[in-house]
């Protein structure tokens, strides 16, 4: 999703994922795929990474660092894949192959795992390997109709010239969340001179809805029987209730995402709710790790209501995928692919905002005297 993002003007250098149902899709859609690796990145250093690379891309898992994960951090054994990560980025440092712009992607709660410690833990890297790094928060939807707030990592080289544009003195509320702006204060002292507060422009007005995506006769899931939707409402609290009577009083067709969660009650109890949201935007998409995780689709259309399960086609749509990416036939591991991805035109925002300007500014090439972005390819490698 990240090289779909970035688009036609970067190639693609090396690519690395240990899952083999993604590696089909990504295969599928890019046909010439011989970059793409399908191996653990603990197994692979350097010598696997051919070239130079302008920008180096991670998105590591993110279990150990989600609010609602193990606690690990970065030393659990998923995303601690984090380090191994590094060491190649450090073995490319030392063979004078460092790539001028490295950006990482993960939840929000990389800012405050472990009290902060690991968000430090990832910025002296940086520093140590000779980047300048700065952090913004970029919620999915502002670009598709889905919540999902990611936390985008990026290092610049100390010798590469940092485009004046790009930075600002201070942080940017849409940009830079409270706890960015915490865990920037709590970074070391000596991080001072290498921390950047990067600057984008707000991004236009999203035009899609959640309904827009969403299909009468989708593929992959079937419609849920009368017993299924009314147990689902049965699960909702007072205040869900009162929002599903709501979109029935309106005499219209509304669409909302529905997630189960697990709640304490008035007596101290923990039981499974569901939750309804009505606001045009779809909760976040997360892997089908169990029936929780998966996001359900309810129709309110005046007395009738029908319920069943997001498809993997509308999961990938608000991912930003095109509908001709090919999803794997087994219905989780569609989802999977999609839950664990990173949205695509948010990549490309980025890519357009900030990672382009840099290395435009920052690089001999022609694209500094404003000729064509088009004659410029710029190298990828995406782990």
């Amino acid at each position: 999703m990240a090289r779909c993002g970035l688009g036609p003007n970067w190639s693609c250098l090396f690519a690395n994922d240990f899952d083999e149902a993604k590696a089909q899709s990504y295969r599928s859609f890019f046909r010439a795929s011989r970059e793409l690796t399908v191996k653990d990145i603990a197994l692979l250093g350097s010598a696997d990474v051919p070239g130079v690379a302008d920008l180096a891309w991670a998105s590591f898992p993110c279990q150990d660092l989600s609010l609602a994960g193990s606690g690990a951090g970065l030393k659990g054994e998923r995303s601690g894949a984090f380090w191994p990560f590094w060491r190649i980025m450090e073995e490319l440092a030392a063979e004078e192959r460092s790539p001028k712009v490295i950006a990482l992607e993960n939840v929000c709660g990389t800012l405050t795992s472990h009290g902060g410690m690991d968000f430090s833990a990832i910025c002296l890297a940086f520093a140590e390997l000779g980047y300048r790094v700065g952090a913004l928060t970029v919620d999915a939807k502002y670009f598709v109709p889905q919540s999902r707030p990611r936390l985008f990592v990026i290092g610049i080289r100390t010798d590469v010239v940092l485009n004046p544009r790009l930075h600002v003195g201070g942080p940017i509320a849409l940009w830079h969340s409270p706890a960015i702006v915490a865990a920037a204060a709590r970074l070391p002292r000596k991080m001072a001179d290498s921390w950047v507060w990067w600057s984008m422009v707000p991004p236009p007005l999203r035009r899609t809805t959640f309904a827009d995506i969403v299909e009468d006769n989708p593929n992959g899931v079937n419609w849920h029987t009368r017993k299924e939707t009314q147990r689902i409402l049965e699960m909702m609290s007072d205040v869900n209730r009162a929002k599903v009577r709501a979109a029935m009083r309106s005499k219209t067709r509304i669409i909302g995402g529905v997630y189960k969660r697990t709640r304490v009650d008035s007596e101290g109890k923990r039981v499974q709710r569901a939750e309804v949201r009505f606001d045009d935007v779809a909760g976040c998409l997360r892997t089908p790790a169990g029936g929780s995780s998966r996001q359900t689709v309810l129709v309110v259309d005046g007395p009738k209501i029908r319920s069943r399960l997001l498809s993997p086609r509308e999961a990938a749509r608000l991912m930003g995928l095109p509908d001709n990416y090919e999803l794997p036939s087994n219905y989780n591991a569609a989802y999977h692919l999609a839950g664990d991805g990173v949205v695509v035109p948010v990549v490309q925002y980025l890519a357009t905002q900030l990672l382009e300007p840099i290395l435009e500014w920052g690089s001999d090439n022609p694209l500094r005297t404003k000729q064509s972005r088009a004659k410029y390819r710029a190298r990828v490698a995406v782990a």
